[in-house]
């Protein structure tokens, strides 16, 4: 049996931290929910907070990416660790006292997202550094696993410590989860060939050349910022369609379980299968999102409502590792911080449309109508990328497929396919 990605010092060490930095920041969200109403009573200023972490990480990503594929990425994701574990544990050591400070608290979440801005970029790069091309969808398939046994796991270790200690220990733990990551890489030594010297400017529109020269990169990436969009409608007009027409608050509690535990088999399952066509099997996994949308549209029954949304959350678990695969394994080294910077402001900048557009809409021609218009503008869109002649073209060669079978790996065509 050959050795997995984890066999590798590097990747176990990069693994770890990141698994455990996952954790603190899945229990994070409910605790800063709680803490601020409890604090202020108010909505407005939970909706501050939230968009004092957003606001900078959305503005800064290019200029992460750029930094990231200047420096070495480890460089980077060490000291943007470092940077979030002293955040969260100012926004903790606030929770923890009496009278909390909004502005100060919000003003750590600026910092907090600004450093995520620069961190983002630097995660594919650390993989492709740790990991030999054919191990890397098995591992962006763990990376993705864990991300999602931490989303699972997660609210229920915040409502412990928010009912037993306090929420200030969340934000505690997240900070340790950074210090323990950022130790950790401290033992990784990865190769860097630095850019050559040139301005800012160059460096980005170097990046961006790199994301226009291929028609399946950009085209995908407008189908996954589609998906977003629509992904935040669903999640705007969804809890109020459960408690009105589906048997209450419990039955959107199903329904997001169901979509975490969706996003689980979805990353297993991209582990073990070697997809001939992973542009196009991805974009289509994507459009599975159709399923649970045009379900609420039709006022389906919960049971289907909260099956199709788990589907639908099983593609985009698939589609994570191997699209991440794809990028590392096809876009060249010095460059792949820039570009996955504007994947990422694609997919992130989406949500926030969504989230404005959808109740508008849905006071304009109702929520039916809203949601329909949804389901097909997503399935339409990913559907719509097999007709671009790069997604089409984007074959990946059945040896290289074959590199690193795992016992029970799917094949999704003959093995005699060669690359395009």
């Amino acid at each position: 049996m050959r050795a997995g990605p984890l066999s590798g010092r590097a990747f176990r060490r990069f693994f770890l931290g990141r698994s455990l930095s996952l954790v603190g920041d899945a229990v994070v969200p409910a605790a800063l929910a709680l803490a601020l109403l409890r604090a202020t009573g108010s909505v407005s200023s939970l909706a501050l907070v939230l968009g004092c972490a957003m606001v900078p990480k959305l503005l800064l990503l290019p200029v992460g990416g750029v930094v990231a594929d200047r420096l070495n990425a480890r460089t980077v994701a060490v000291a943007t660790d470092l940077v979030r574990c002293g955040m969260q544990l100012l926004v903790g050591l606030q929770l923890l006292g009496d009278d909390p400070s909004i502005g100060l608290i919000a003003a750590a979440e600026v910092v907090g997202g600004a450093a995520s801005a620069f961190a983002t970029p630097a995660l594919s790069p650390l993989v492709s550094a740790t990991v030999g091309a054919e191990h890397r969808q098995r591992a962006n398939s763990l990376l993705g696993t864990a991300g999602s046994v931490a989303r699972l796991g997660g609210p229920a270790l915040a409502g412990l410590l928010i009912w037993s200690v306090g929420p200030g220990w969340a934000f505690i733990l997240d900070a340790g989860t950074f210090a323990a990551s950022a130790a950790l890489l401290l033992g990784v030594r990865i190769a860097h060939a630095p850019l050559p010297k040139r301005s800012f400017r160059a460096d980005l529109m170097a990046g961006w050349a790199e994301v226009r020269s291929r028609d399946w990169y950009w085209t995908s990436l407008i189908a996954h910022g589609i998906w977003n969009l629509t992904a935040a409608v669903f999640m705007v007009l969804g809890p109020a369609i459960a408690v009105r027409s589906l048997g209450g608050e419990g039955s959107w509690v199903a329904v997001l379980q169901s979509g975490s535990i969706g996003v689980l088999v979805g990353a297993l399952l991209a582990g073990r299968c070697r997809v001939r066509r992973p542009v196009a099997a991805g974009n289509l996994a994507a459009g599975l999102y159709a399923l649970p949308l045009a379900a609420l549209a039709a006022s389906a029954p919960a049971p289907v409502v909260i099956g199709a949304y788990g589907v639908a959350m099983a593609g985009l678990g698939f589609l994570g590792p191997v699209w991440e695969t794809t990028v590392q394994n096809t876009i060249p080294e010095h460059a792949l911080a820039r570009v996955m910077s504007y994947d990422w402001l694609m997919s992130l900048g989406a949500m926030p449309v969504g989230y404005l557009l959808a109740p508008l809409a849905a006071k304009a021609w109702g929520s039916t109508t809203t949601l329909t218009a949804s389901a097909l503008l997503v399935g339409g869109a990913c559907v719509a990328t097999l007709a671009v002649p790069g997604v089409r073209r984007f074959v990946v060669a059945a040896e290289e497929r074959r590199t690193e079978p795992a016992p029970g790996a799917c094949e999704t065509e003959p093995a005699d396919v060669r690359a395009t």
